[in-house]
């Protein structure tokens, strides 16, 4: 067997990187690997509403920081990440479009752009940091992005305060009309990544539904053409943004092509959306990991809620929503069931840093080593819905150079865009600004 990864793909027919596999002579791979074998990849993780700052902000800065009672659960991966306070989107703020601080927080977060204030169609906003990336090196692999959610998903209505649902339910924009929807069924993603069936047939049924979808189109596009040859010209014209459409799937299915079969990971496929809040989340986030390991795709975003959620947790025996929780008035008994859910929130986001934690690549590096993490939200305190010193935790990026173990403490209202601009450079993508940035945050 070759001592080249790169080889060993090629000899097979394969271009979808594998994930590091035990069984073959890794240590043959690893003398020619070296850091880059394996690309950076690069994820946001998405918490509503703000959060308690009293227990959740770190005591200390630098090096001598402290975990503070929300965030406890990640003190095992403490050299693993660092807390940035001091980050603010500008552009959230109300200024002249009153009320609508949910729909704001959402928008701006990866975006660093102003919504339009409007219901209707006219949405207007700006691309996001994630797919700003995905327009440059998304062509690398089978998915540009993935964007995923343990929420609804709607891209039209009124929401928050004549703010279109578009603003609140989507972090990702393809561009300033077009937000880039999320799916919430795990078994969906899974299938779609990787096929369906049990271990050992996915690959099979994949090239069956690429088989079926191609068909599909073909027919399509036969009887498009045929009754395009009996219309008038704007019906024509009609037909032909239908067999655009068309062709973009095309060119989708033949992207997915180049790359051959799926990799056809041992894990179980879901059976659907989960009934417990932390299991659904949880699978995301195991789904999004085996995604990023086997280089299906380097862009991924995951909303674990709207921002404006009402959700209970009935999992912490807290009936009220987390909506109105966050509007508490400095009332303790709110204040407490606020920090209970933060801490519940950063289980999860605990789970998912041991998941990138343990998962190896080819050149013996781990995912989160190779990945940038972002955890925040676009609000600090619910009840002040205030746009800055937000609550941000990045993980990640060992193999950069990028130090954890800090809390890197910042001037007051530093744009978030800053760190966004950092984490486009450091994915290979130039550009010397992004959003409302000031400069790149250095994450050195």
């Amino acid at each position: 067997m070759s001592s080249s990864r790169r080889t060993f793909l090629k000899a097979s027919g394969l271009s979808v990187a594998l994930p590091f596999l035990p069984s073959l002579n890794h240590r043959a791979f690893a003398t020619a690997a070296s850091a880059s074998a394996e690309p950076m990849r690069m994820c946001y993780v998405y918490v509503p509403n703000g959060v308690n700052m009293q227990h959740w902000r770190p005591t200390g800065e630098g090096a001598d920081f402290g975990f503070n009672r929300s965030t406890q659960a990640l003190e095992p991966f403490r050299d693993k990440l660092r807390f940035i306070t001091g980050l603010e989107h500008r552009e959230a703020y109300i200024h002249r479009d009153g009320g609508g601080d949910h729909a704001r927080a959402s928008a701006t977060f990866l975006t660093g752009a102003r919504p339009h204030k409007t219901a209707g169609a006219d949405i207007h906003l700006g691309v996001s940091a994630d797919q700003f990336v995905a327009q440059s090196i998304g062509g690398d692999t089978r998915l540009p992005s993935l964007e995923l959610s343990c929420d609804g998903v709607r891209k039209s209505g009124a929401c928050d305060s004549g703010y279109s649902c578009a603003y609140q339910f989507n972090i990702a924009w393809a561009d300033e009309r077009t937000p880039v929807s999320p799916e919430s069924n795990p078994r969906l993603v899974f299938e779609r990544l990787f096929g369906d069936g049990d271990h050992g047939k996915r690959s099979k049924n994949y090239a069956k539904r690429q088989q079926r979808q191609e068909s599909v189109l073909d027919f399509l596009k036969e009887e498009a053409d045929f009754v395009a040859r009996q219309l008038g010209v704007e019906d024509r014209r009609k037909v032909d943004e239908y067999l655009t459409g068309i062709r973009e799937i095309e060119n989708r299915i033949e992207n997915a092509e180049r790359f051959g079969l799926p990799e056809d990971p041992n894990y179980p496929t879901p059976a659907g959306i989960p009934e417990k809040y932390s299991e659904h989340m949880r699978l995301m986030m195991d789904v999004m990991s085996l995604a990023l390991a086997t280089d299906t795709t380097r862009v991924a975003t995951l909303m674990l809620a709207h921002d404006g959620s009402n959700r209970s947790f009935s999992e912490l025996e807290i009936g009220d929503g987390h909506h109105d929780l966050s509007h508490h008035k400095k009332d303790e008994e709110r204040l407490e069931k606020i920090a209970r859910i933060d801490e519940f929130y950063a289980r999860q986001f605990a789970h998912l840093l041991g998941k990138m934690s343990e998962t190896k690549l080819s050149d013996e590096s781990t995912l989160l080593d190779k990945t940038l993490l972002v955890y925040g939200s676009g609000i600090s305190d619910g009840d002040r819905h205030n746009h800055d010193d937000l609550p941000v935790i990045f993980a990640g990026g060992a193999s950069q150079g990028i130090k954890g173990g800090i809390h890197q403490k910042l001037a007051e209202k530093t744009p978030m865009t800053n760190l966004h601009l950092e984490m486009i450079n450091r994915m290979g993508v130039s550009a010397d600004t992004f959003g409302d940035s000031t400069a790149k945050l250095d994450l050195a």
